[in-house]
């Protein structure tokens, strides 16, 4: 997993909850980073789960609400650091329908060695769109917090309904319909 995912996810942490607790989260992680990461690294995913477990045992927020307020906070890193990439799409559904065969190419060219789960469309109109997330990690609420965001960023509101496939959540239907 991409170094820039651990580093935002503490930065959001210190943020919401303070110096103090990141230090408790990475203290009461078995971490072969040592909580130290960069941007451009890559680090185990057993990190990233650790660190979330450990969030959620001290704040009583379930994995998944926590998975959800971080891809609010990356989005706003990707509305900062890649602005050209969301003034490619004037819609949310066009924007979504292309993150395998656009945004996902655009990401490998910065991070050649990232694994980044698989989105295929199963169906698409001008207001709706199903999809099937495919990920080895569970991050299916990091994904849904992103297409909220989108939605948000063009100014439309949608509802957008999770179904798992898998019941270990590596693969999800998302059914999105636009408001």
């Amino acid at each position: 997993m991409k170094g820039i995912v651990f580093t935002e996810f503490l930065e959001l942490v210190e943020d919401k909850f303070g110096l103090e607790m990141v230090d408790s989260i990475i203290a009461n992680s078995n971490l072969e980073s040592n909580g130290v990461y960069t941007a451009v690294g890559t680090y185990s995913f057993s990190e990233m789960l650790q660190l979330l477990q450990n969030l959620s045992d001290n704040t009583g927020i379930s994995i998944d609400n926590l998975l959800l307020v971080y891809a609010e906070h990356f989005f706003g890193v990707i509305e900062d650091s890649y602005p050209g990439l969301l003034a490619t799409y004037k819609d949310a559904i066009e924007m979504l329908s292309s993150i395998e065969n656009h945004i996902h190419v655009e990401v490998k060219k910065i991070y050649p060695d990232a694994e980044l789960p698989k989105f295929e469309v199963v169906e698409k109109t001008d207001k709706s769109l199903t999809m099937i997330y495919k990920s080895s990690r569970a991050m299916h609420h990091f994904g849904l917090g992103l297409m909220n965001k989108t939605f948000e960023h063009f100014n439309q509101t949608a509802t957008i309904v999770l179904e798992k496939i898998k019941d270990d959540g590596t693969e999800v239907k998302f059914i999105i319909n636009k408001n």
